[in-house]
């Protein structure tokens, strides 16, 4: 049985996530709101910006890894798009970035490793 690869940054592909969730935002100017009459006026300037929420449990190699990539001010995301079905390419950078040990081993232990990625 074949993986979805799900993420891949820079040409590097990551490994299988724990959890992959990816939502859609609207940015919307400062002049929409309601009306004197009560209705909503949305003036989009721009839409469906992607956001990702992952986390992953990776070994002491792949947390110096994406911890290199937190490090970075853009990064070439090529990820599996929920709407589509098919992968998608974008310029993100990396937001929450959390590492948290779980389990100490001989290998510099087992890591628990979540962050936000988010589109320009």
């Amino acid at each position: 049985m074949a993986f979805i690869q799900y993420l891949v940054f820079d040409g590097m592909p990551l490994p299988l996530p724990d959890s992959y969730e990816v939502s859609m935002e609207d940015v919307e100017a400062d002049s929409g709101g309601e009306t004197e009459a009560g209705t909503v006026q949305r003036d989009v300037v721009r839409l469906g910006i992607v956001s990702i929420s992952v986390s992953f449990s990776v070994s002491s190699k792949w947390l110096k890894l994406l911890t290199g990539f937190k490090q970075k001010d853009k990064i070439g995301v090529e990820y599996f798009d929920t709407e589509t079905l098919e992968s998608k390419k974008a310029e993100m950078f990396i937001d929450g970035y959390k590492a948290g040990l779980v389990k100490d081993t001989s290998y510099k232990g087992l890591w628990k490793v979540s962050f936000m990625l988010r589109e320009f």
